[in-house]
């Protein structure tokens, strides 16, 4: 079964400074039909125009990812990380027992364009932590590749859900593929390009979510980006 969620069918905030699509219901978005894909509980694609940004706020008990399009994410946090994060890097805050920080755009010039991913965690109040790393453009290049995963599979983040993230960015004209167990539900969301996914035409901001699947098959129109997301 394939279930698909459009751009234009999520939730849109505007505040000036900020331009949010919330693929489930977050802050003023409220739909009782999209609360969340299992453990994955928010997926907003934000732009932040230059010099704003998300001032210090907490988080608690939630495994919180950003991953940039375009330009420079500037993040700070209670637990010592400080840096700023490009396309090409992934950036994953385990908030645990508790954490503030704060995400701005880096520059005065240009907009940052991002997804913030919140999967909830199996074990509440851990320590907070914090990773970021460069990605292997290669290897996503080649195909669905594994970023992140429980501790015990050595990926190179880890996340405290038994939930992984494949991340590829198929040229366009190729293929991609990955096998699918069909007791477990995958959400394939499209940050950007153009792809047909199982048969479906998807372009950036739409996802299709597959239940009682046991392969996807990608056949890229386009240069795209794509986050897989793999659920208990």
């Amino acid at each position: 079964m394939i279930i698909l969620r459009r751009a234009d069918e999520r939730g849109h905030a505007d505040r000036g400074w900020l331009d949010s699509h919330h693929t489930f219901s977050f802050s003023d978005y409220y739909d009782p039909d999209w609360l969340g894909y299992g453990a994955l509980r928010v997926i907003n694609e934000d732009r932040v125009v230059p010099g704003a940004g998300f001032p210090p706020h907490g988080h608690k008990d939630m495994e919180i990812i950003s991953y940039v399009l375009a330009g420079g994410l500037r993040h700070r946090d209670s637990s010592g990380g400080g840096t700023v994060l490009g396309h090409g890097e992934l950036q994953l805050m385990s908030a645990g027992s508790g954490i503030t920080h704060s995400e701005m755009n880096a520059s005065h010039t240009d907009p940052v364009h991002f997804l913030q991913i919140w999967i909830t965690p199996a074990q509440h109040g851990v320590a907070p932590g914090y990773q970021q790393k460069m990605l292997n453009a290669d290897a996503l290049r080649a195909g669905f590749t594994t970023v992140v995963a429980p501790a015990a599979e050595q990926a190179p983040f880890t996340i405290h859900q038994d939930a992984r993230i494949d991340i590829a960015w198929p040229a366009a004209r190729s293929r991609a593929q990955r096998t699918l167990n069909p007791h477990r539900r995958y959400y394939l969301h499209v940050a950007r390009g153009d792809i047909s996914a199982n048969g479906e035409a998807l372009h950036a901001g739409d996802a299709a979510m597959f239940e009682r699947e046991n392969s996807l098959q990608v056949l890229a129109d386009s240069d795209a980006e794509l986050l897989l997301f793999d659920l208990p």
